[in-house]
């Protein structure tokens, strides 16, 4: 199919330039010049309507447009390539707040996690965490952040699209003031898109006013991490222009990354953090102190006592305003991402998807980071952003690539054969693990068995232990075949404690032919908050209750010879605040299950389940 404009042969470059993009197996061929010469470069600040410093006038983000002289040479417009950053001026040195404290306390500073050039320490063990320097590997959460890259430049201006790089409010040029997922930041992306499509001003910095008559309008966002999660934001605001959005290891709710089911829960790698440390950490731009209140406020507000969900979280959720969206979605996500966590694309990409947005998902093997490749987005971008009918949107929807690395495609995610399987938990009898059974377990009297919390353990260790006073394990038959787990397992717990307050985490774990264990996903939950993760409400010590939480998202195939395992313990080292050691939590195990969406249910379970 040919549109007015779009060449459909497979022409390379010669003397003149095309007088439109050339297509080729459904997507835009790399036919303009590659020599960075031919590249018009232009550095504008855009004017958004919030103030968020204070100072009396519109904030104006910072931005950079690369374009070719010979698309506009040849009266070819261009749509554009976006990605906003907080990231691109760098970050400052920050101290991360303490987390080994009892629960129900606010704690600052101390023991926490430091930012120290090209790593990040803990103190208390001097042990080192590498910061990733690819900018496919950028943490949302403090460590070394890459400069503004060509890479996009590389890839889109040779196929005919311009490309843009923006500095987040209260970053490096732009004004304004960092809000870690604030109202005003999302506004101040959304802006570039607005001056786009005429709607906003932008100036250069001699103060004269720049217009964009070289595009199209049509824009598509891409970024990973933070970078990812503000197109997300800009999609929800419905902005007009946004055609196709690329959030890659994104968060959908600001409150997910922090928090948990009520609990103080820390993204992987950044124990401590909160969005006060981000802020901060972001806050590059050249006056020091204008922002001092907000980031103050932002330390208040995000209440790190209670863990609760208030209007500061809820300001940060984009599930809010998600039926606004009508940019084609799609997302890249690592099924092994413990700092933006699956919950992210899982339930962005659920709302999508029920709300008929074109949507599309791609889930590896890696952690944090990690792009669909260059054809997947050329596609997604030829068909939205150069309108080109590719019909991508009749592909399978689902990529994943499975644990031996190949890539798989479905025809939606999670896999529509899964279903909700409840699993019930059997006492030990031999003092190190029960068994987790498709079985009746015994019904009447409880059962009840302990858990003894010691927040120095990490979870690894207890998972490998072949007995523990620290924690409980379930596990399964040694599987006879295969049995694939695809969507968000869910616990439902009936639990006493002996203080007002404790922490409660669960591990899904695959037990190998040798007995090593392999944490595969995992879930928190504060008991306080076991009627909403809104209020507050203290234990009565002694007293049962029930919590019922959801663990992250996963895609994963446990393997004949393997068993299927749930383990449970208290606080988690490396996620939840530390107290002191030595709380009790009592399961009543003959009223506790564990739901796993099992690719063909209960039957599949109980078919594998030797």
């Amino acid at each position: 199919m040919t549109l007015a404009g779009v060449a459909t042969t497979s022409a390379t470059a010669d003397a003149a330039a095309p007088v439109g993009p050339v297509i080729q197996d459904g997507m835009a061929q790399p036919v303009f010049s590659t020599n960075r010469n031919d590249w018009i470069r232009e550095e504008v600040w855009i004017e958004t309507p919030v103030d968020s410093d204070g100072d009396g006038r519109n904030d104006r983000v910072h931005a950079e447009v690369t374009r070719l002289k010979e698309t506009e040479t040849a009266g070819l417009k261009s749509p554009v390539v976006y990605e906003v950053s907080p990231y691109y001026a760098g970050g400052n040195p920050i101290t991360n707040h303490n987390v080994d404290h009892d629960l129900n306390e606010a704690v600052r500073p101390g023991k926490g996690w430091q930012n120290r050039g090209g790593s990040v320490r803990n103190p208390a063990t001097d042990e080192r965490l590498a910061v990733a320097a690819d900018a496919d590997e950028a943490p949302v959460g403090a460590g070394p952040q890459p400069a503004i890259s060509t890479s996009h430049e590389s890839n889109w201006l040779p196929r005919g699209f311009a490309v843009v790089h923006a500095e987040s409010l209260g970053s490096g040029k732009s004004e304004g003031c960092p809000t870690t997922g604030g109202r005003n930041e999302t506004i101040g992306a959304k802006s570039v898109v607005d001056w786009l499509n005429g709607r906003a001003k932008a100036f250069n910095a001699s103060g004269g006013e720049v217009k964009a008559p070289w595009t199209t309008g049509k824009v598509g966002m891409i970024g990973t991490s933070y970078n990812g999660t503000l197109p997300n934001a800009v999609a929800s605001t419905g902005v007009d222009g946004l055609e196709a959005i690329v959030p890659i290891s994104a968060i959908s709710s600001w409150y997910d990354y922090y928090r948990a089911n009520g609990a103080v829960v820390a993204p992987g790698g950044y124990q401590g953090e909160d969005t006060d440390v981000l802020g901060e950490y972001v806050y590059t731009r050249a006056d020091r102190q204008v922002c001092r209140s907000v980031i103050e406020e932002l330390a208040k507000a995000q209440d790190r006592v209670s863990g609760d969900y208030n209007a500061f979280w809820d300001e940060r959720n984009y599930m809010n305003d998600v039926g606004k969206v009508h940019a084609a979605v799609l997302v890249a996500h690592g099924l092994n991402d413990w700092n933006v966590k699956t919950k992210h694309a899982a339930q962005w990409y659920e709302a999508l998807k029920a709300r008929g947005v074109p949507h599309k998902i791609y889930l590896h093997q890696g952690g944090h980071g990690g792009s669909p490749s260059v054809n997947v987005l050329n596609r997604w971008f030829t068909r939205y952003l150069w309108g080109y009918e590719n019909e991508v949107e009749n592909d399978p929807r689902a990529l994943i690539q499975r644990e031996d690395r190949t890539l798989v495609e479905y025809p939606e995610w999670p896999e529509p054969a899964a279903a909700a399987t409840e699993l019930n938990l059997a006492p030990s009898t031999d003092g190190a693990s029960g068994v987790l059974t498709g079985d009746k377990t015994r019904v009447g009297k409880p059962v009840t068995e302990t858990i003894v919390d010691d927040a120095s353990k990490r979870a690894q260790t207890l998972a490998d232990a072949v007995t523990s006073p620290n924690r409980l394990a379930y596990k399964s038959g040694t599987l006879t075949g295969a049995v694939r787990l695809s969507g968000t397992p869910q616990v439902s717990l009936r639990m006493s404690y002996d203080r007002p307050a404790a922490n409660v985490t669960a591990l899904l774990v695959d037990y190998d032919q040798n007995g090593k264990a392999k944490i595969i996903t995992r879930g928190w939950v504060d008991p306080q908050n076991r009627k909403s993760i809104s209020k507050t409400e203290p234990v009565k010590p002694g007293s049962p209750y029930r919590v019922d939480f959801d663990m992250q998202p996963h895609d994963y195939v446990f393997q004949a010879g393997h068993r299927i395992a749930i383990v449970l313990l208290s606080s988690d080292y490396e996620y939840t605040i530390r107290p002191t050691p030595g709380r009790t939590l009592s399961l009543d195990t003959t009223k506790s299950t564990v739901t796993l969406p099992i690719v063909g249910g209960a039957a599949a379970f109980t078919a594998a389940n030797g």
